[in-house]
């Protein structure tokens, strides 16, 4: 047990040097971000490989999907910032709560990496779901937004489905929601394929690991919508005419302002990890009722 921790731990400081510098030297982080990324990055892998491969996932892909279409996203917002560099902030925002639960999981599961199994303890995999939908979240809420940009599509506010410009707060376009699903999908699909190659699973548990992948790819339309929903009731769009961006959180003579942006899109992810653990407190998790359904409704002759 002790054995493979001390691996993965070996293995985690490693990777995540090598991969924190690349990102810097590619710009997808800026010095801040790297560091903040190198500690959570060593933390996920060394606790589990597949808690690694899903922050990865989320961080390459949405790190690539940030890179397409800049000069369109450019002249639509005001605050784009090259090669979509990420600070500490917003490496802590997309990773913090998911990387309490994963220290929480390794801390009752003694070091070992164990299969996503209600049968063995419906707590573990609570919080294992709480990981991968905080994950699921992030990616579909970045695939939304990086997608829902390029579309040629009119975007229409969340609340009143009414017209409104591309970059609106809250505005929401169908290649945009498609996107989010699909962005949780990889996340659900990454675990499952990780978790099948390092990881021992009885025969009957390996095939309910694939109840992962549908389920990650409704909360990462989960955390779209509620990204969407916050930005419009709780976020401010401004226009500026003179620069023809936004958004603005206010107007000024040049349209030069502090920008409110990241905080919308960080507290998404709370707000869907949060629900996602309290409504599994009283049994109602999705993934934790699905596997329950499962074990109950699935004969074991039929796996």
């Amino acid at each position: 047990m002790m054995e493979g921790f001390l691996i993965r731990s070996v293995v985690s400081v490693v990777l995540s040097f090598s991969i924190a510098a690349r990102a810097y030297k590619h710009r997808s982080l800026d010095g801040s971000g790297a560091l903040a990324g190198f500690l959570v990055m060593t933390i996920h892998i060394a606790a589990s490989y597949r808690f690694g491969a899903l922050l990865l996932a989320f961080f390459f892909t949405s790190s690539k999907l940030t890179k397409v279409g800049e000069e369109k996203k450019r002249s639509i917002e005001d605050h784009f910032k090259e090669g979509g560099q990420r600070n500490w902030v917003q490496v802590l925002a997309n990773s913090a709560i998911a990387t309490s639960l994963v220290v929480l999981v390794a801390k009752m599961n003694g070091g070992k990496d164990r299969c996503l199994d209600t049968k063995e303890s419906t707590l573990i995999t609570s919080l294992i779901g709480g990981i991968i939908g905080h994950y699921a979240c992030c990616n579909g809420d970045t695939w939304s937004s990086e997608i829902g940009m390029l579309s040629n599509a009119q975007p229409r506010l969340i609340t009143t489905f009414k017209a409104v410009r591309k970059g609106t707060n809250g505005a929401v376009t169908v290649e945009g929601l498609l996107a989010a699903a699909v962005g949780g999908f990889v996340i659900g699909l990454t675990y499952v394929i990780v978790g099948l190659l390092t990881v021992e699973c009885a025969h009957d548990v390996i095939w309910r690991q694939l109840l992962v992948i549908p389920v990650a790819a409704a909360a990462g339309l989960c955390g779209s919508l509620i990204d969407s929903l916050l930005g419009a009731t709780l976020q401010f769009s401004g226009y500026c005419t003179l620069r023809k961006r936004f958004p603005l959180s206010n107007l000024t003579g040049n349209c030069l302002t502090h920008l409110w942006d990241h905080e919308i899109h960080e507290v998404a992810p709370f707000a869907f990890t949060f629900l996602y653990l309290a409504l599994n407190s009283t049994k109602s998790s999705a993934i934790g009722l699905q596997l329950n359904f499962i074990n109950l409704m699935v004969p074991d002759s039929f796996i």
